[in-house]
């Protein structure tokens, strides 16, 4: 039998399940290859790590031993570059790697400004390893100076505020008030009135400032915005939106207004049929939806049906995104927002729900690969 060789660019949502499911895909003459680096963190956690809730080591999973456990190839490194016509991958170590088809469910990253890239003091909050540094700073900074550092957020959506109150809960387990400001260009929507009314409140009980506005530029221990006003801010995190990683862009397939590659329902490109796409870095076109882990993790067992397709010939299966979801923020202070539709709750019980379906998720991975957590 003619193998097929399928290379699973990104170790996401999707790909950890697809992993998992290898014996499958072999016994329908697929050869699979995971590049990927050696670590996964799961961003449903990275505000628990970010508040001091938890240590990085519960975010965390060795991508390379659940690989290892399922047979599967691991080259620890991305998805540079791709020669479409010659069916080719360039990666970061150097290598070149030949493909039959290829996989990406490579997240995405931060969309940041112009003009704000490359400072140090700048904290995009993608990629998420990036929130664990910005933890080790926050705490520098309250244990020389016995108090919180100025800190400027920048957009105003469900990152953007959860990021505010993990930050807020990091300086309230240090011992000191927050010096926090959430810069949003426009009115937050993202919830129901009276769920922003209330988590707007509560934030500002804890001494989170909500501040309308655009972040432009950095000063001298400031920001500033478009209209000219500078605030204070030792540190600057940016949650100004995502978009899907550059490697997407440059395979110059239609993408959608967002940055992300354009997929049918089949999560294969319609203008390269060996290419697929699935999580952050793709959508249906024609069905478009929020970047969030639910959906990689939904649309796995098709993304597994339909590379099998490539060796056996079969039929591929359409996914249709679920039209509402749960989502829940951790607001860093034991509680939780739960959103789902136009139901919305906050409290304690929210946040329980929300540790007990995350860290379900990575212990039954860990199971999985075999890994032993060390605390």
């Amino acid at each position: 039998m003619t193998r097929v060789r399928v290379v699973l660019a990104g170790a996401g949502h999707a790909h950890l399940q697809v992993l998992q499911r290898a014996g499958d895909l072999r016994a329908a003459g697929i050869e699979p290859v995971l590049v990927a680096p050696p670590a996964f963190y799961y961003s449903g956690l990275a505000t628990a790590v970010l508040s001091g809730a938890l240590p990085p080591s519960r975010a965390r999973l060795d991508v390379a031993a659940l690989a290892a456990r399922f047979g599967v190839p691991h080259i620890p490194a991305e998805v540079t570059a791709v020669d479409r016509a010659a069916r080719r991958l360039r990666l970061s170590d150097g290598q070149e790697l030949g493909y039959d088809a290829v996989s990406f469910n490579v997240g995405s990253v931060t969309d940041i400004p112009g003009g704000l890239g490359g400072d140090s003091t700048v904290w995009p909050v993608k990629p998420l390893a990036r929130l664990i540094a910005l933890r080790g700073e926050v705490e520098a900074h309250i244990g020389a100076r016995g108090e919180s550092p100025a800190i400027v957020v920048a957009g105003g959506g469900p990152a953007g505020f959860e990021v505010a109150a993990a930050l807020a809960g990091l300086s309230e387990r240090n011992g000191v008030r927050p010096d926090l400001r959430l810069v949003h260009r426009s009115t937050p929507d993202w919830a129901p009135p009276r769920a922003l009314a209330r988590l707007t409140t509560t934030l500002g009980r804890r001494g989170v400032r909500l501040t309308a506005g655009e972040v432009s530029g950095r000063g001298p221990g400031t920001c500033v915005l478009s209209d000219g006003r500078a605030l204070p801010c030792d540190l600057l995190v940016l949650a100004t939106g995502l978009r899907a990683p550059p490697v997407i862009a440059a395979l110059g397939l239609p993408l959608s207004s967002d940055g992300r590659l354009e997929v049918e329902p089949t999560l294969r490109t319609a203008a390269d049929p060996a290419i697929f796409a699935v999580g952050d870095c793709a959508v249906i076109a024609g069905a478009p939806r929020p970047a969030a882990g639910v959906f990689g993790v939904q649309a796995a067992p098709v993304l597994v049906r339909n590379l099998a397709a490539l060796g056996t010939g079969s039929r591929m299966r359409a996914y249709v995104p679920q039209s509402r979801w749960l989502s829940i923020l951790d607001l860093g202070d034991g509680t939780g927002l739960a959103l789902r539709g136009g139901l919305w709750s906050q409290g304690r019980a929210a946040l329980a729900l929300k540790r007990r379906l995350d860290l379900g998720f990575l212990d039954r991975l860990r199971a999985a690969s075999g890994e032993v957590l060390e605390d």
